[in-house]
């Protein structure tokens, strides 16, 4: 028999209205919290829910009427599983600790500080995330000798963004670190030749990146969702930004250096095949109108060679993007050569008896090992498909949009439509861009040889 799965209710933050830290709608928003106990009981693990972002007016309105804009619609009770489980076999490391799941209403990975006035939508993700914070500091977590922050897909992003601010939230003594899981989507060329998550934003703004030859722009907006440029303006986004940066450089610019800015340790886990963003950013329909590419991105046995090495040119840029954050000491990886979407949620992919491997290691093992720094330098990367053969692949449904559910419910949940200073901002950007241009150099060899 399976044993029972925890469900935590959820809790709206009664205080938060009066701060503007309200969803979409205008509801206030909510956590799951289930208390810590024994030797867990003074540690917090905060996880940042995902679900894509509102990337115009009208989708933005769409979520005021779902459980990602409005807590009216939440469900009431969650299931808490992998890194969120509260029994050792299922989660060895986390079990016993505080584990939060902040709920996800904003559309903009808790980033955004505006509002539409004439359609009164709340674009308050900044407010929320200090909210839920001060929420937390005041039922034990500023007491914390342990804390994690992570997220999934959306919340992985938001798990980078506020890191650090997390870190200055606990005291010194408070040991801290941040996981994304499935934050890093990259500005690949879709297979028309197009660039469609670009396309579903707007252009950048002017600013730095104008200045630097095309072939390097696409590099240099490769991390983490960095290119969402139209939520940047639509949320307010740079409201979050250091001013010392935003005196020199513009919002979403500031956004391509902040993942290698981050001070505090960071751990990056990602499918080189992110099933995200081949659904909707390397084959959309609007890529492949006569749906020649249907078959192969519901189900990767169903692609022909040229399919797979169009796959395997996404993973090489995936690999050259994490290449400058890989340098680090402190950060980790765990690149695994899967196409799935998120694999700390789930307990299949987090820790189970046939979960995914890397160096003999699930992913529970690989993450605990670097949080525990039970051992060094952590930069856990698959080869290429298809030699990994614990993956937990996932499958859709090729006649609907999205995940089929009886494959993966928890992908299904996918939206489909989805303290720096200026001396850290030009001498990395400097270093950088050698490096880009080096390669980039290299590259194009290739490709003329």
């Amino acid at each position: 028999m399976a044993p029972e799965v925890a469900m935590v209710p959820l809790t709206l933050i009664q205080g938060a209205g009066s701060k503007g830290a309200v969803c979409l709608d205008g509801t206030l928003p909510g956590y799951h919290l289930d208390r810590g106990f024994g030797s867990g009981a003074k540690n917090w693990l905060i996880q940042l829910e995902g679900g894509g972002w509102c990337n115009n007016h009208r989708t933005c309105v769409y979520r005021k009427t779902s459980r990602r804009g409005s807590s009216n619609f939440m469900e009431k009770t969650l299931p808490f599983t992998g890194i969120l489980s509260n029994k050792p076999p299922e989660n060895p490391d986390f079990f016993n600790w505080n584990r939060v799941k902040l709920r996800y209403c904003d559309g903009a990975s808790f980033a955004g500080d505006s509002q539409d006035e004439s359609s009164q939508i709340f674009y308050r993700g900044q407010r929320i995330w200090q909210a839920a914070m001060e929420e937390f500091l005041s039922l034990g977590m500023k007491g914390a000798n342990q804390a994690l922050l992570s997220g999934c897909s959306a919340g992985g992003l938001a798990s980078i963004l506020h890191c650090d601010e997390f870190r200055e939230l606990l005291p010194s003594s408070t040991k801290v670190k941040c996981l994304s899981d499935a934050g890093m989507f990259l500005d690949a060329v879709d297979v028309s030749g197009g660039h469609s998550l670009r396309n579903m934003f707007q252009e950048p703004p002017e600013g730095l990146v104008q200045y630097l030859y095309k072939p390097f722009r696409s590099y240099l907006v490769s991390y983490a969702h960095l290119i969402l440029f139209f939520s940047v303006n639509l949320q307010n986004l740079q409201k979050g930004l250091s001013s010392t940066c935003t005196n020199h450089l513009d919002p979403t610019s500031v956004y391509l250096f902040h993942l290698l800015n981050i001070k505090t340790p960071m751990f990056l886990l990602n499918t080189a095949y992110d099933s995200w963003q081949i659904q909707e950013s390397l084959a959309p329909p609007t890529a492949d109108p006569g749906g020649i590419w249907k078959a192969c991105k519901s189900d990767h046995s169903q692609c022909n060679s040229s399919q797979i090495q169009f796959f395997q040119d996404f993973r090489n840029q995936m690999m050259f993007a994490v290449n400058s954050f890989s340098k680090s000491d402190q950060n980790g990886l765990f690149i695994n050569s899967c196409f799935a979407h998120c694999q700390t949620e789930r307990q299949d992919t987090w820790f189970a008896q046939d979960s995914p491997q890397l160096n003999g290691k699930r992913v529970a093992e690989t993450v605990g090992d670097w949080y525990f720094d039970r051992a060094k330098n952590i930069k856990a990367i698959d080869c290429a498909y298809p030699c990994d053969k614990t993956c937990h692949n996932l499958i859709f449904d090729v006649n609907q949009t999205g995940v089929d559910r009886s494959v993966d419910p928890k992908a299904a949940e996918i939206s489909a439509s989805s303290s720096s200073s200026s001396r850290f901002c030009f001498p990395l950007f400097r270093a950088s861009l050698v490096s880009l241009v080096l390669t980039t150099i290299i590259l194009i060899l290739g490709f003329l040889a």
